[in-house]
């Protein structure tokens, strides 16, 4: 792959999620080892590192996410906690889309990779939804809706977040 700039690699990024994001996801037990492994199928043409946790710190605007020393604790104290729940089964949907924004907010603000954070975690609640016995609507999905809901689940308000899985899991 030979791309010359950022446009061309946003382009091919998102043809290749696409792509990858059509073909059967990987198996797994809704764990921090099934998540990295959905990454490395939505973004294994792309990135080298695809399913490798960052080794290198970053942020967006103020905000830093985990440092990269502590993202392997926060997983795991994540997918603990999911599996405690037994991941979301046999919830109604307001609680599951509570719950769900709560872990997802988490996994948003640990970060674990350099790139394709955000479409791993919708791929991974899809899962979750599934598992749950919900049905999963990407319609709802509004590109603006979803980064806001994100960067207010990122100041502690969950709520705009939780609205949004309400929508996906009932629509």
């Amino acid at each position: 792959m030979d791309l010359d700039n950022q446009d061309d690699l946003d382009e091919f990024e998102v043809a290749m999620f696409v792509i990858r994001a059509e073909e059967p996801l990987p198996e797994g037990s809704l764990d921090y080892a099934h998540y990295r492994a959905l990454h490395f199928h939505l973004f294994q043409d792309v990135y080298p590192w695809a399913g490798q946790v960052r080794t290198i710190r970053i942020g967006k605007g103020d905000n830093w996410f985990c440092y990269p020393e502590y993202i392997d604790r926060e997983m795991l104290r994540i997918f603990g906690a999911l599996a405690d729940h037994n991941h979301l089964r046999d919830l109604d949907p307001p609680t599951f889309a509570a719950r769900a924004a709560h872990v997802l907010a988490d996994i948003n603000a640990v970060h674990p990779f350099r790139e394709g954070n955000g479409r791993t975690q919708l791929t991974f609640l899809s899962l979750l939804a599934e598992h749950a016995g919900l049905p999963f609507n990407p319609d709802v999905l509004a590109r603006d809706r979803v980064i806001t809901a994100m960067i207010d689940s990122f100041s502690g308000d969950e709520a705009p977040l939780a609205a949004l899985i309400l929508d996906i899991v009932t629509a």
